[in-house]
């Protein structure tokens, strides 16, 4: 196992652990009384999400080697992503998951972006597979992380109209 694997298994263990965080939110919010919109949109994020960790492994060149400074940026929209957990922190889900009497969290990066995960995630999907020197990878999941980001932006947006209103 060369770096590249060690980088690609430390992104799949931490996104694990954001799955099990993001479950055990979800079941509390909605022991809660939230609700869920666009449940059906679902299962095609994780699909890209693991399509895309399967793919940085199956087309990982054989004389792989780290482009640092695309490493770098991935490592910087980690850190960015802590922030967004952090500042959302028991409302934090995968899914699009609302507390009708909740208030938007408008602090940590809320204060500048408006969906600021996505942003960082538009970010990932690229700059690893860049790290890793896979250029048709990043190209493909960008397209495909965008058209699934349209919907789900669309989606939350709608879900949180009228608490944006209150």
């Amino acid at each position: 196992m060369n770096a590249a694997h060690l980088v690609i298994a430390a992104v799949a263990l931490e996104r694990l652990g954001e799955l099990i965080y993001a479950a055990r939110n979800t079941r509390a919010l909605r022991r809660r009384g939230a609700v869920e919109a666009g449940s059906a949109h679902y299962p095609l994020i994780v699909l890209l999400h693991g399509s895309w960790l399967v793919c940085l492994v199956v087309f990982l060149p054989q004389s792989a080697s780290l482009h640092w400074g695309w490493l770098t940026f991935f490592l910087v929209l980690q850190a960015l992503r802590l922030w967004i957990i952090a500042s959302l922190g028991q409302y934090w889900t995968t899914r699009v998951i609302t507390l009708p009497e909740a208030p938007l969290v408008r602090k940590g990066p809320y204060r500048f972006l408006r969906h600021p995960n996505y942003a960082v995630v538009v970010g990932e999907i690229a700059s690893l597979p860049l790290a890793l020197g896979e250029v048709a990878v990043a190209i493909l999941f960008s397209l495909l992380n965008a058209a699934i980001l349209a919907l789900r932006i669309t989606v939350e947006e709608e879900a949180l109209a009228a608490r944006r209103r209150s």
